[in-house]
């Protein structure tokens, strides 16, 4: 069935991505981008999301924060929510806005940016 829905429903891919300060590749990488995704919906191209953001770099090397949700990609602006965190962010709270800058369908490549918003102790 993946083969020919429109929406590559039931694909998964695991990920593990530079996390940069801006959505430019060529921006100071602070960290990773690591975990799966899923094609989760038969009628819109519509992801379920298991991400955790791994920090390298600063203030928040060793932490991380991990979200969980659904992903709209052809949506202007998605909402996900932060369930937790490591480090720093023990505790985490809160949501991601994903922007997606650009989304190349060829070889699957995209720059998102991440606007997140946590509270933590």
């Amino acid at each position: 069935m993946t083969k020919k829905s429109p929406t590559l429903f039931g694909v998964v891919v695991v990920m593990d991505d530079p996390l940069t300060l801006k959505p430019e590749p060529s921006s100071k990488q602070v960290g990773r981008a690591q975990g799966i995704y899923a094609s989760a919906s038969q009628t819109e191209f519509g992801l379920l999301m298991a991400m955790n953001f791994a920090f390298t770099e600063g203030k928040y090397n060793g932490s991380s924060l991990s979200i969980l949700g659904r992903n709209t990609v052809l949506s202007t602006v998605r909402e996900l929510p932060v369930v937790g965190g490591s480090g720093l962010f023990r505790f985490a709270r809160g949501y991601a806005h994903a922007k997606t800058h650009s989304l190349n369908f060829t070889s699957a490549d995209a720059v998102v940016e991440y606007n997140v918003y946590v509270f933590h102790y």
